[in-house]
């Protein structure tokens, strides 16, 4: 499914100023054609200041259809047009390559990614994952590290892609359950509760790609 005109677009750059990467704006669709999705100028959703986007620049995007579901797809800024006002032309996304998620229905893989886990400035560890989905992820750690129930964990992510990248997608997470495992070790499942659109995306495709490879075997 794709954008219509009129709708709202999220969107995030894909930046190597990690503060750059955080800010999140939006713009109003103004038109679809076969190769491309016209904009106006974006705003910072928070401080409502125009973005001025150049060519070239690579975009995480999101739109929401009217059931509630999240459309994620990346793209790039071809051109710009001027008519009555300004529009930013960004290439137009193939089908396949739109990911469709209902925000209370995250799909979850097994996956066993190497994670690094802050509790406090005194307590860090690596940790290994269970599974991950798109709203959070469950992870093993050795039993004697006190991670309690709700507590609030800052989190970064090694995930694999099939185009050979590594990507390290950073997130904060509530503690919502912890188990004891007849090994000695301890099952930690956190709830994502403050993470960027831009890395749950990765997230997301990641997931959908490993659940790929779980359906060829």
């Amino acid at each position: 499914m794709l954008p219509n005109v009129n709708q709202i677009l999220h969107m995030q750059m894909n930046s190597i100023d990690d503060e750059e990467a955080k800010v999140e704006y939006k713009a109003r669709i103004t038109d679809v054609t076969a190769e491309s999705i016209l904009i106006e100028v974006p705003i910072n959703e928070k401080t409502g200041r125009l973005k001025k986007l150049f060519q070239g620049d690579e975009i995480s995007a999101f739109y929401l259809s009217q059931d509630g579901v999240k459309h994620y797809f990346s793209t790039v800024v071809t051109s710009f047009r001027e008519d009555v006002i300004r529009q930013v032309e960004l290439r137009k996304p193939e089908p396949d390559a739109i990911t469709q998620v209902q925000r209370r229905n995250f799909l979850r893989v097994l996956a066993e990614l190497e994670i690094a886990v802050k509790v406090s400035e005194q307590l860090q560890f690596i940790g290994i994952t269970e599974d991950v989905g798109g709203g959070g992820i469950s992870f093993i750690c050795e039993g004697n590290i006190p991670v309690g129930l709700g507590a609030s964990v800052s989190c970064w992510l090694l995930a694999p892609f099939k185009n050979g990248l590594i990507e390290h997608i950073p997130f904060v997470g509530e503690v919502v359950r912890v188990k004891a495992l007849e090994t000695g070790k301890q099952l930690v499942m956190v709830r994502f509760s403050d993470i960027a659109d831009r890395e749950r995306q990765k997230l997301i495709r990641f997931c959908f790609e490993r659940q790929m490879d779980f359906r060829k075997r």
